[in-house]
Protein backbone atom coordinates (compact mmCIF):
# COMPACT_ATOMS: atom_id res chain seq x y z
CA UNK A 1 0.00 0.00 0.00
CA UNK A 2 0.97 3.67 -0.29
CA UNK A 3 1.65 5.57 2.94
CA UNK A 4 3.07 8.90 4.15
CA UNK A 5 6.20 8.03 6.14
CA UNK A 6 8.19 10.13 8.62
CA UNK A 7 12.01 10.01 8.43
CA UNK A 8 13.01 12.58 11.02
CA UNK A 9 12.53 16.35 11.28
CA UNK A 10 11.52 18.00 8.00
CA UNK A 11 11.64 14.70 6.10
CA UNK A 12 8.54 12.81 4.96
CA UNK A 13 7.98 10.64 1.88
CA UNK A 14 5.15 8.85 0.11
CA UNK A 15 6.27 5.22 0.03
CA UNK A 16 5.18 1.63 -0.50
CA UNK A 17 4.59 -0.13 2.83
CA UNK A 18 3.25 -3.54 3.79
CA UNK A 19 -0.51 -3.62 4.32
CA UNK A 20 -1.29 -3.98 8.06
CA UNK A 21 -2.62 -7.25 9.41
CA UNK A 22 -4.65 -8.27 12.45
CA UNK A 23 -2.28 -8.57 15.42
CA UNK A 24 -4.78 -8.98 18.26
CA UNK A 25 -8.34 -10.24 18.49
CA UNK A 26 -9.53 -6.70 19.28
CA UNK A 27 -8.02 -5.20 16.10
CA UNK A 28 -9.71 -4.00 12.94
CA UNK A 29 -8.21 -3.16 9.56
CA UNK A 30 -9.69 -0.05 7.93
CA UNK A 31 -9.46 0.92 4.28
CA UNK A 32 -9.07 4.68 4.57
CA UNK A 33 -11.28 6.80 2.30
CA UNK A 34 -10.58 10.26 3.72
CA UNK A 35 -7.87 11.60 5.98
CA UNK A 36 -6.45 15.01 6.88
CA UNK A 37 -3.41 16.69 8.38
CA UNK A 38 -3.35 17.92 11.97
CA UNK A 39 -1.32 20.73 13.46
CA UNK A 40 0.25 18.05 15.65
CA UNK A 41 1.66 16.47 12.48
CA UNK A 42 3.49 19.74 11.82
CA UNK A 43 4.85 19.65 15.37
CA UNK A 44 6.10 16.12 14.61
CA UNK A 45 7.86 17.42 11.50
CA UNK A 46 9.60 20.06 13.63
CA UNK A 47 10.88 17.34 15.98
CA UNK A 48 8.64 18.42 18.85
CA UNK A 49 7.26 14.88 19.44
CA UNK A 50 10.22 12.56 20.17
CA UNK A 51 8.00 9.47 20.52
CA UNK A 52 7.55 9.52 16.73
CA UNK A 53 10.48 7.61 15.23
CA UNK A 54 11.95 7.08 11.78
CA UNK A 55 9.72 4.96 9.56
CA UNK A 56 6.41 5.82 11.24
CA UNK A 57 3.32 6.28 9.08
CA UNK A 58 1.79 9.57 10.19
CA UNK A 59 -1.84 10.57 10.74
CA UNK A 60 -4.49 10.06 13.40
CA UNK A 61 -7.66 11.23 11.62
CA UNK A 62 -9.72 9.26 9.17
CA UNK A 63 -12.95 7.90 7.74
CA UNK A 64 -13.01 4.53 6.02
CA UNK A 65 -14.51 1.11 5.48
CA UNK A 66 -13.83 -1.92 7.65
CA UNK A 67 -11.82 -4.48 5.72
CA UNK A 68 -11.36 -7.08 8.46
CA UNK A 69 -12.01 -7.50 12.18
CA UNK A 70 -10.42 -9.58 14.90
CA UNK A 71 -12.36 -12.36 16.59
CA UNK A 72 -13.20 -10.27 19.67
CA UNK A 73 -14.60 -7.24 17.82
CA UNK A 74 -18.36 -7.27 18.33
CA UNK A 75 -19.59 -3.79 17.39
CA UNK A 76 -18.38 -3.62 13.80
CA UNK A 77 -18.34 -5.79 10.71
CA UNK A 78 -16.67 -5.93 7.32
CA UNK A 79 -18.10 -3.25 5.05
CA UNK A 80 -19.16 -0.84 7.82
CA UNK A 81 -18.36 2.83 7.26
CA UNK A 82 -16.56 4.18 10.33
CA UNK A 83 -14.97 7.23 11.89
CA UNK A 84 -11.50 6.64 13.35
CA UNK A 85 -10.83 8.33 16.69
CA UNK A 86 -7.33 9.58 17.40
CA UNK A 87 -7.53 7.93 20.85
CA UNK A 88 -7.01 4.22 21.40
CA UNK A 89 -8.48 2.89 24.64
CA UNK A 90 -8.72 -0.59 26.10
CA UNK A 91 -11.76 0.35 28.19
CA UNK A 92 -10.68 -1.67 31.22
CA UNK A 93 -7.56 -0.12 32.78
CA UNK A 94 -7.68 2.26 35.75
CA UNK A 95 -7.46 5.37 33.55
CA UNK A 96 -10.20 4.16 31.20
CA UNK A 97 -12.42 3.48 34.23
CA UNK A 98 -12.01 7.20 35.07
CA UNK A 99 -12.86 8.25 31.52
CA UNK A 100 -9.27 9.38 30.96
CA UNK A 101 -8.90 7.47 27.71
CA UNK A 102 -5.95 9.56 26.51
CA UNK A 103 -3.94 8.04 29.36
CA UNK A 104 -5.04 4.44 28.75
CA UNK A 105 -2.30 2.13 29.98
CA UNK A 106 -2.63 0.08 26.79
CA UNK A 107 -3.43 2.90 24.41
CA UNK A 108 -3.87 6.66 24.37
CA UNK A 109 -2.65 8.63 21.38
CA UNK A 110 -0.98 5.82 19.44
CA UNK A 111 -1.96 6.38 15.80
CA UNK A 112 0.71 8.24 13.90
CA UNK A 113 2.71 8.45 17.12
CA UNK A 114 3.90 5.10 18.45
CA UNK A 115 2.06 2.92 15.89
CA UNK A 116 1.37 3.49 12.20
CA UNK A 117 -1.37 5.98 11.45
CA UNK A 118 -4.10 6.93 9.02
CA UNK A 119 -2.24 8.73 6.25
CA UNK A 120 -2.18 5.49 4.33
CA UNK A 121 -4.45 3.30 2.24
CA UNK A 122 -5.00 0.95 5.21
CA UNK A 123 -4.57 1.24 8.97
CA UNK A 124 -4.77 -1.17 11.90
CA UNK A 125 -6.96 0.05 14.76
CA UNK A 126 -6.33 -1.57 18.16
CA UNK A 127 -9.32 -1.99 20.52
CA UNK A 128 -11.60 -1.31 17.58
CA UNK A 129 -14.82 -1.47 19.60
CA UNK A 130 -13.63 1.59 21.57
CA UNK A 131 -11.79 3.51 18.85
CA UNK A 132 -14.30 3.47 15.98
CA UNK A 133 -17.71 5.07 15.46
CA UNK A 134 -20.30 3.72 13.03
CA UNK A 135 -21.29 6.18 10.30
CA UNK A 136 -24.34 6.14 8.05
CA UNK A 137 -23.38 5.20 4.48
CA UNK A 138 -24.39 8.68 3.28
CA UNK A 139 -22.45 10.62 5.94
CA UNK A 140 -20.21 13.28 4.40
CA UNK A 141 -16.60 12.19 4.81
CA UNK A 142 -15.26 15.75 4.95
CA UNK A 143 -17.53 16.60 7.86
CA UNK A 144 -17.05 13.32 9.71
CA UNK A 145 -13.24 13.42 9.58
CA UNK A 146 -13.27 16.64 11.62
CA UNK A 147 -14.56 14.52 14.51
CA UNK A 148 -11.42 12.38 14.63
CA UNK A 149 -9.45 15.06 16.46
CA UNK A 150 -10.00 18.81 16.21
CA UNK A 151 -13.64 19.13 17.26
CA UNK A 152 -13.40 16.91 20.38
CA UNK A 153 -10.03 18.52 21.16
CA UNK A 154 -11.48 22.02 20.95
CA UNK A 155 -14.53 21.11 23.00
CA UNK A 156 -12.84 19.00 25.69
CA UNK A 157 -9.44 20.65 26.13
CA UNK A 158 -10.56 24.21 25.50
CA UNK A 159 -14.25 24.80 26.18
CA UNK A 160 -15.10 22.20 28.81
CA UNK A 161 -11.74 22.27 30.59
CA UNK A 162 -11.85 26.07 30.49
CA UNK A 163 -15.33 25.96 32.06
CA UNK A 164 -16.91 28.30 29.54
CA UNK A 165 -20.28 29.52 30.85
CA UNK A 166 -23.16 31.57 29.46
CA UNK A 167 -22.24 35.25 29.50
CA UNK A 168 -18.46 34.71 29.66
CA UNK A 169 -15.97 36.70 27.67
CA UNK A 170 -13.82 34.12 25.89
CA UNK A 171 -10.49 34.89 24.20
CA UNK A 172 -8.99 32.30 21.85
CA UNK A 173 -5.33 32.77 20.99
CA UNK A 174 -4.76 31.08 17.66
CA UNK A 175 -7.21 30.96 14.75
CA UNK A 176 -5.90 27.78 13.18
CA UNK A 177 -8.13 24.72 12.73
CA UNK A 178 -8.13 23.81 16.44
CA UNK A 179 -8.73 27.41 17.47
CA UNK A 180 -11.65 27.54 15.06
CA UNK A 181 -12.94 24.26 16.49
CA UNK A 182 -12.78 25.88 19.94
CA UNK A 183 -14.75 28.81 18.54
CA UNK A 184 -17.46 26.61 17.00
CA UNK A 185 -17.94 24.57 20.16
CA UNK A 186 -17.65 27.54 22.56
CA UNK A 187 -20.67 29.07 20.86
CA UNK A 188 -22.73 26.11 22.15
CA UNK A 189 -22.29 27.56 25.68
CA UNK A 190 -23.60 31.08 24.87
CA UNK A 191 -20.65 33.28 25.88
CA UNK A 192 -21.37 37.00 25.59
CA UNK A 193 -18.20 37.65 23.57
CA UNK A 194 -15.61 35.59 21.71
CA UNK A 195 -12.35 37.38 20.92
CA UNK A 196 -10.09 35.67 18.37
CA UNK A 197 -6.39 36.59 18.25
CA UNK A 198 -3.97 35.61 15.46
CA UNK A 199 -1.47 37.10 13.00
CA UNK A 200 -3.22 35.75 9.87
CA UNK A 201 -5.93 38.06 8.52
CA UNK A 202 -7.48 35.31 6.40
CA UNK A 203 -7.97 33.05 9.41
CA UNK A 204 -9.26 35.96 11.46
CA UNK A 205 -11.85 36.78 8.80
CA UNK A 206 -12.84 33.10 8.80
CA UNK A 207 -13.22 33.31 12.58
CA UNK A 208 -15.50 36.30 12.14
CA UNK A 209 -17.64 34.31 9.72
CA UNK A 210 -17.71 31.43 12.22
CA UNK A 211 -19.08 33.71 14.94
CA UNK A 212 -16.22 35.57 16.64
CA UNK A 213 -17.49 38.89 17.98
CA UNK A 214 -14.06 40.57 17.81
CA UNK A 215 -10.93 39.70 15.81
CA UNK A 216 -7.47 41.04 16.68
CA UNK A 217 -4.37 40.81 14.52
CA UNK A 218 -1.36 40.60 16.84
CA UNK A 219 1.33 41.13 14.20
CA UNK A 220 2.37 44.37 15.90
CA UNK A 221 2.13 42.85 19.39
CA UNK A 222 -0.67 45.03 20.72
CA UNK A 223 -3.28 42.32 21.28
CA UNK A 224 -2.98 42.56 25.06
CA UNK A 225 -3.68 46.29 25.03
CA UNK A 226 -6.64 45.80 22.68
CA UNK A 227 -8.21 43.09 24.82
CA UNK A 228 -7.81 45.09 28.00
CA UNK A 229 -9.31 48.17 26.32
CA UNK A 230 -12.18 46.11 24.96
CA UNK A 231 -12.92 44.60 28.38
CA UNK A 232 -12.45 47.91 30.26
CA UNK A 233 -9.31 46.61 31.99
CA UNK A 234 -10.91 43.41 33.27
CA UNK A 235 -9.62 40.82 30.79
CA UNK A 236 -11.24 37.64 29.55
CA UNK A 237 -13.01 35.16 31.80
CA UNK A 238 -11.67 32.22 29.79
CA UNK A 239 -8.50 32.36 27.70
CA UNK A 240 -7.74 29.39 25.46
CA UNK A 241 -4.24 28.86 24.05
CA UNK A 242 -4.48 27.06 20.69
CA UNK A 243 -1.03 27.51 19.17
CA UNK A 244 1.70 26.05 21.37
CA UNK A 245 4.28 28.86 21.38
CA UNK A 246 6.01 30.71 24.20
CA UNK A 247 4.75 34.04 22.84
CA UNK A 248 1.10 32.98 22.58
CA UNK A 249 1.14 31.51 26.07
CA UNK A 250 2.50 34.84 27.33
CA UNK A 251 -0.44 36.66 25.72
CA UNK A 252 -2.85 34.34 27.55
CA UNK A 253 -1.31 35.19 30.92
CA UNK A 254 -1.58 38.90 30.22
CA UNK A 255 -5.26 38.99 29.25
CA UNK A 256 -6.89 36.59 31.74
CA UNK A 257 -9.26 38.23 34.22
CA UNK A 258 -9.03 37.90 38.00
CA UNK A 259 -10.73 34.62 38.86
CA UNK A 260 -10.35 33.57 35.23
CA UNK A 261 -9.23 30.39 33.54
CA UNK A 262 -6.40 29.66 31.09
CA UNK A 263 -7.00 26.42 29.18
CA UNK A 264 -4.00 25.21 27.22
CA UNK A 265 -4.78 23.30 24.03
CA UNK A 266 -1.66 23.92 21.94
CA UNK A 267 1.19 21.41 21.66
CA UNK A 268 4.29 22.94 23.25
CA UNK A 269 7.67 21.77 22.04
CA UNK A 270 9.61 24.27 24.15
CA UNK A 271 9.36 25.59 27.73
CA UNK A 272 7.21 28.60 28.50
CA UNK A 273 7.62 31.23 31.19
CA UNK A 274 4.93 31.15 33.87
CA UNK A 275 4.49 34.56 35.49
CA UNK A 276 3.43 33.48 38.95
CA UNK A 277 4.71 36.78 40.33
CA UNK A 278 1.65 38.31 38.63
CA UNK A 279 -0.81 35.44 38.81
CA UNK A 280 -0.31 34.06 42.32
CA UNK A 281 -2.84 36.42 43.87
CA UNK A 282 -5.34 36.55 41.01
CA UNK A 283 -7.22 33.29 41.61
CA UNK A 284 -6.25 32.01 38.18
CA UNK A 285 -6.92 28.43 37.12
CA UNK A 286 -4.51 26.98 34.55
CA UNK A 287 -5.40 23.66 32.94
CA UNK A 288 -3.76 21.30 30.49
CA UNK A 289 -5.36 18.30 28.86
CA UNK A 290 -5.04 15.59 26.27
CA UNK A 291 -8.26 14.94 24.39
CA UNK A 292 -10.10 11.80 25.60
CA UNK A 293 -12.66 11.89 22.76
CA UNK A 294 -15.50 11.27 25.22
CA UNK A 295 -17.54 13.95 23.43
CA UNK A 296 -17.25 12.34 19.99
CA UNK A 297 -20.68 10.64 20.14
CA UNK A 298 -22.32 13.95 21.09
CA UNK A 299 -20.49 15.86 18.37
CA UNK A 300 -21.30 13.15 15.82
CA UNK A 301 -25.01 13.53 16.54
CA UNK A 302 -24.74 17.29 16.08
CA UNK A 303 -22.87 16.97 12.79
CA UNK A 304 -25.22 14.31 11.38
CA UNK A 305 -28.27 16.38 12.37
CA UNK A 306 -26.87 19.52 10.74
CA UNK A 307 -26.63 21.42 14.04
CA UNK A 308 -22.83 21.72 13.70
CA UNK A 309 -21.35 22.48 10.30
CA UNK A 310 -17.99 20.71 10.52
CA UNK A 311 -17.40 20.62 6.78
CA UNK A 312 -16.70 24.34 6.66
CA UNK A 313 -13.40 23.70 8.43
CA UNK A 314 -12.12 22.14 5.17
CA UNK A 315 -10.46 24.65 2.84
CA UNK A 316 -8.34 22.53 0.48
CA UNK A 317 -8.82 19.11 -1.08
CA UNK A 318 -6.18 16.73 -2.46
CA UNK A 319 -5.89 13.23 -3.84
CA UNK A 320 -3.57 10.87 -1.96
CA UNK A 321 -0.76 10.95 -4.60
CA UNK A 322 -0.55 14.71 -3.90
CA UNK A 323 0.01 14.18 -0.16
CA UNK A 324 3.35 16.03 -0.10
CA UNK A 325 1.72 19.02 -1.77
CA UNK A 326 -1.03 18.85 0.84
CA UNK A 327 1.60 19.07 3.61
CA UNK A 328 3.29 22.02 1.90
CA UNK A 329 -0.06 23.79 1.64
CA UNK A 330 -0.84 23.19 5.31
CA UNK A 331 2.66 24.23 6.40
CA UNK A 332 2.23 27.55 4.55
CA UNK A 333 -1.32 28.12 5.74
CA UNK A 334 -1.11 31.91 5.77
CA UNK A 335 0.14 32.11 2.19
CA UNK A 336 -2.26 29.43 0.93
CA UNK A 337 -5.25 30.58 3.02
CA UNK A 338 -5.49 27.05 4.37
CA UNK A 339 -7.56 25.67 7.24
CA UNK A 340 -7.92 21.90 7.18
CA UNK A 341 -6.65 20.13 4.09
CA UNK A 342 -8.66 17.02 3.25
CA UNK A 343 -7.09 14.08 1.43
CA UNK A 344 -9.22 11.61 -0.51
CA UNK A 345 -7.78 8.13 -0.90
CA UNK A 346 -10.73 6.47 -2.63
Amino acid sequence: MKALVYHGPDHIALEDKAKPVIEAATDAIIRIATTTICGTDLHILKGDVPTVTDGRILGHEGVGIIEETGKSVTGFHKGDKVLVSLITSCGSCSYCKKGMYAHCKNGGWLLGNTIDGTQAEYVRIPFADNGLYLLPPDAENEAAVMLSCILPTGLECGVIKGQVKPGDTVAIVGAGPVGLAVLLTARLYSPSAIIMIDVDNNRLETARMFGATTIINNTDGNAVQQVMTLTKGIGADVVIEAVGLTSTFAVCQSIVAVGGHIANVGVHGKPVELHLEKLWSADITLTTKLVDAVTTPLLLKMVLSGKLDAKKLASHRFKFPDMLHAYQTFEHAAKEHALKVVISIE
